[in-house]
């Protein structure tokens, strides 16, 4: 059975790998896109929007809302692919707690 300082110990090196696996998120780039890439959007692994691209094509002035379901569909891919990341870098930790 561990003592105390041993997993007070094991407790502050996971805690430095977390936060390392946090920053590298952060300094991740994640693009989600709609249907045939006509609008992309970039975040950062902490979930900042970046930039939002739209090709010519799908800017219609009389089609706004087909736009707009392209932007969400690309937003959501976008932060379902950050989740996903998060889950598997950080996620690992769960099982490595000491208590």
């Amino acid at each position: 059975m561990m003592n105390m300082q041993q997993m007070m110990r094991q407790a502050q090196k996971l805690q430095k790998q977390m936060e390392k696996g946090q920053a590298e998120l952060a300094a991740t780039e994640f693009v989600g896109s709609s249907v045939q890439d006509l609008v992309s959007v970039r975040f950062t692994g902490d979930k900042k929007l970046i930039a939002i691209d739209f090709k010519p094509e799908v800017v219609d002035a009389d089609d706004v809302e087909t736009l707009q379901e392209m932007t969400i569909q690309a937003v959501n891919q976008a932060l379902s692919k950050i989740n996903q990341a998060t889950q598997k870098t950080l996620g690992a930790f769960a099982g490595k707690l000491p208590f």
